[in-house]
């Protein structure tokens, strides 16, 4: 695993040189797929020429792109979002533009763009788009981060502002703690001065699992069975948590949710264990929880032009531009080989450790 400044300085070099050598005839390569199905059997890599932009669109040569449970989703024909057949698979990426339309103000050659909204296509060396479907990255925010903005970094923004009035000193619970979405929660929540317990499940590396999350700023990493028996709140060394989020429903979900202070709310944003949520009456009945879902996609098609979501955005970049946000582990594997990361983005055991990344200049 490359660190993210060697990583920076070995990506800053390729892009440069790709820059100088692109031209809008050479072959590109694409991942695609005509029929829904699991993607080692309906994926193939493709080539074609591509052509110039037209009036309103660009051109751009992408550099990485993070593969998430929802892409594999999508190309198993599970997931609620669909593209149309055939279809390039990825939601996220960070690309260059090479090339620009006549009418086209918004972009210029240079600039580092990432997807502006679901379905673009992304695990392709190169691609034509229409400019509104982009957004302007600043180069100050590191290439990896830059890369995964758009998924895991928004979805725990969006977690711990929309359901909750928080407060400094509240508490966060969540499960699937070591996931890229449970790590960005725990660091927005030390940016913020809420208190987490973060729960994981056991595994042979159990501490060294502990130390990273408590480097990030968790206040309490907890295993599934330490979860059941805990007395930090009985106790009263943490406030009872008023949110908490869950990303692996069955028994998890229900550990968690026994934890929540009166009133206090649930929000479920994935479901890895493949398990249902099981709510025990006396949570309804004497603790008057609330149970909501979250999916960043929807909130997205529905605040696509709005301030709150530029807000974040600019929030989220000043956090990563300072280092206050770190992407979380990550492993950068080349184009050529996609179906190590493809294998690895579905593992239900949770215990992955890396964020798999598609590493475009390497085909």
């Amino acid at each position: 695993m490359k660190t993210l400044k060697n990583v920076l300085q070995s990506t800053k070099f390729i892009t440069i040189r790709h820059m100088n050598t692109v031209c809008m005839n050479d072959t590109v390569k694409s991942l695609l797929y005509k029929e829904y199905g699991e993607p080692v059997n309906v994926l193939q890599i493709i080539k074609e020429t591509m052509n110039k932009p037209d009036k309103c669109q660009v051109a751009v040569k992408w550099l990485l792109a993070p593969v998430n449970p929802a892409d594999i989703n999508t190309i198993q024909g599970k997931y609620p979002s669909k593209p149309s057949l055939p279809a390039i698979p990825g939601n996220e990426g960070i690309g260059e533009i090479i090339d620009v339309g006549p009418g086209v103000t918004n972009l210029c050659i240079g600039d580092r763009v990432i997807p502006n909204g679901s379905n673009l296509g992304t695990w392709r060396t190169h691609g034509i788009y229409k400019s509104r479907d982009l957004l302007k990255i600043p180069k100050e925010v590191g290439i990896v981060e830059a890369s995964m903005m758009n998924v895991n970094p928004c979805t725990a923004y969006r977690m711990l502002k929309d359901f909750v009035c928080l407060q400094p000193g509240d508490t966060v619970i969540q499960n699937g703690a070591n996931s890229a979405v449970g790590q960005l929660v725990i660091q927005l929540c030390k940016i913020w001065n809420y208190q987490t317990v973060n729960v994981v499940r056991d595994r042979p590396n159990l501490q060294e699992l502990k130390d990273l999350l408590m480097s990030m700023g968790a206040d309490e990493v907890l295993t599934e069975s330490e979860i059941r028996t805990t007395e930090i709140f009985k106790n009263k060394k943490l406030p009872q948590p008023k949110l908490a989020l869950n990303c692996i429903c069955g028994q998890s979900a229900t550990n968690i949710m026994r934890h929540l202070a009166h009133g206090g709310t649930m929000v479920t944003y994935g479901g890895m264990s493949r398990e249902p949520v099981i709510v025990p009456a006396s949570i309804f009945i004497f603790k008057n929880i609330i149970l909501k879902g979250f999916w960043m996609t929807a909130w997205t098609k529905t605040n696509m032009e709005s301030k709150k979501r530029q807000e974040m955005y600019d929030e989220l970049t000043i956090f990563f531009r300072d280092k206050k946000l770190q992407a979380p582990p990550y492993k950068l594997v080349p184009f050529s080989q996609y179906q190590e990361a493809i294998a690895n983005a579905l593992n239900i055991s949770g215990k992955t450790g890396v964020k798999y990344i598609l590493d475009m200049t390497k085909t």
